[in-house]
C-alpha cells in the first residue's frame, strides 16, 4: 500500500496537482450541491423558450417563429424567463448527470449521503420515463424546434436516453443492483426498435429522434456507446453490431484535420462539447468491446480537440475558429473528457484542472450555481440552467475531484 500511495503522489506532483486545488474543487461542488437542494433541483433550460406562455401564441405555431422565440430567449444576455412565464423545472437529462456525479462523490468520499442522492435521482428517472415506446427512454420537459424537426414535450431523443442509460450502468456497477442494468437493457431495446438508421458504406447513422431520419454525430455515437457498454455486461451481439456500424459511419465522416461536423445534414460547424461527446463514445466502445478498429480515428480526433479548444489558462473555446461565447457546457464536457482520457494522455489531467479552476473562478456565482455563458468580460448571461450548467458541472467536478 505504501508503494501505491507513493506512486499516486508522484503522479499527482508530476501533473501539477496540489492539495489546495483539490480542496477548492470540493468546496465548489459543495456550494453547487447546496444550491441544487435549496432550489429543489430545478432550473431553466437553454432551449425552453417555447414554454413562454405569454409569447408562444404569437408564433402562430409556424416553424420560423418558433425558432425565433426559442433562440431569442436562449441568446438574450439577460434571463427573460421569469417575465415570460417560463418556470424552473426538473430535468431528466439533469437528473442523469446528477446521479453520475453523486455516485462519483460516493466512490471518492464514502459518505452515504451521496449514495442516497444518487439513488433518489435514479428512482426519479425510473418514474419519469416517456410512455408508449419499446423500452426505457426520456425526452425534454418542454417543446423544442430545431432546424430539421419539431419535438413535442416528452418525445424521447437518443441523446437524452443514452446519457441517462449510462447513469443506470454506473448505478449497476456501483451499487451492484440488477434493476439498474435492466433499465439500461430496456433503453437499448428502445434504440434498436424505435430509431431509424441511415446507411452509408459499411456504417449506419442512428437517428436523433424516433420517426425522423437525420444524421447528427454526437447523437449517433452516444447511442452506440450505450449499446457497446451494455453489451459488455449482457453479451447481446445485436447491441455490439449496431454500435460498430454506427461508429463506422462517424469514423468515415471524420475530416482530414481530425474533426467532425456536428451533423451531415447541413449542420456544418465544429464545436467543443459535441466533439467531446464523440471522443468519449469512441473510447467507451473500445473499452467495452476490445475492438480497436477505431483507435486511430479516436486518437486523431482527440489531438485535434485538445490542441484547438483551449487557451493556455484553461479557458474553453466554443468553436474551432473562435473562443466566444464561453459556454458552461464547454467547460463541463471538457473536464469530463479530459479526465476520461487521462489514462492515455499525461497532459489531460493538468489541463482538466486548469479548465476546472478557470470555470470556478469565472463562471460560478457566490450562491453556488454556474452561469450559462460569458460573451465578453462585461457581458455574462447568469441564467441558472439546470441540466446544461449545474448538473453537468457537478458531474464533471466530481469526476475531477475523484481523479486528482
Amino acid at each position: 500500500m505504501a508503494i501505491m500511495t507513493a506512486s499516486v503522489g508522484e503522479k499527482r506532483a508530476s501533473q501539477g496537482v496540489n492539495p489546495a486545488a483539490k480542496t477548492a474543487i470540493y468546496e465548489s461542488v459543495m456550494r453547487l450541491s447546496r444550491w441544487l437542494e435549496e432550489n429543489d433541483y430545478r432550473g431553466y433550460d437553454t432551449f425552453d423558450g417555447l414554454s413562454a406562455r405569454f409569447l408562444r401564441p404569437f408564433t402562430f405555431e409556424t416553424k420560423l417563429l418558433r425558432i425565433v422565440l426559442q433562440q431569442s430567449v436562449r441568446r438574450f444576455p439577460v434571463n427573460l424567463r421569469p417575465v415570460l412565464g417560463i418556470a424552473r423545472e426538473q430535468s431528466s437529462k439533469g437528473m442523469g448527470f446528477l446521479a453520475r456525479g453523486f455516485m462519483r462523490l460516493h466512490q471518492t468520499t464514502g459518505d452515504p449521503a451521496w449514495a442516497s442522492k444518487a439513488e433518489m435521482a435514479l428512482q426519479w428517472l425510473i418514474d419519469k420515463q416517456s410512455k408508449g415506446y419499446s423500452g426505457a427512454c426520456w425526452g425534454n420537459h418542454f417543446d423544442y424546434q430545431s432546424r430539421g424537426f419539431y419535438l413535442p414535450k416528452g418525445v424521447p431523443t437518443i441523446v437524452w436516453t443514452s446519457l441517462i442509460g449510462h447513469a443506470f450502468l454506473d448505478g449497476y456497477e456501483h451499487f451492484e443492483n440488477d434493476k439498474y442494468l435492466k433499465v439500461a437493457v430496456s433503453a437499448c431495446e428502445h434504440i434498436l426498435r424505435d430509431y431509424s438508421t441511415h446507411p452509408h458504406g459499411e456504417g449506419v447513422c442512428i437517428s436523433y429522434v424516433p420517426g425522423i431520419n437525420n444524421q447528427v454525430h454526437n447523437a449517433n455515437t452516444l447511442g452506440a456507446s450505450l449499446l457497446a457498454r451494455t453489451y459488455s455486461h449482457t453479451r447481446n451481439q445485436a447491441y455490439r453490431d449496431l454500435a460498430q456500424k454506427a461508429l463506422q459511419y462517424t469514423a468515415d465522416y471524420q475530416r482530414s484535420d481530425g474533426s467532425w461536423y456536428y451533423g451531415e445534414d447541413g449542420c456544418h460547424w465544429v464545436d467543443n462539447f459535441h466533439t467531446g461527446y464523440v471522443l468519449d463514445c469512441f473510447k467507451r466502445y473500445v473499452e467495452s468491446t476490445g475492438d480497436d478498429r477505431f483507435t486511430a480515428s479516436m486518437n486523431k480526433g482527440y489531438e485535434f480537440w485538445k490542441n484547438t479548444f483551449f487557451l493556455p489558462d484553461g479557458t474553453p473555446r466554443y468553436y474551432d475558429y473562435k473562443t466566444l461565447p464561453i459556454d458552461i457546457q464547454c467547460s463541463s464536457q471538457a473536464i469530463d473528457t479530459l479526465v476520461y482520457f487521462s489514462d492515455r494522455d499525461p497532459e489531460s489531467l493538468p489541463l482538466a484542472l486548469r479548465v476546472g479552476q478557470w470555470t470556478i473562478d469565472h463562471m460560478q456565482d457566490r450562491s453556488g450555481y454556474f452561469y450559462y455563458r460569458r460573451y465578453s468580460r462585461g457581458i455574462v448571461n447568469k441564467t441558472p440552467t439546470l441540466h446544461w450548467g449545474q448538473a453537468t458541472m457537478l458531474c464533471a467536478l466530481a469526476g475531477l475531484y475523484q481523479s486528482i
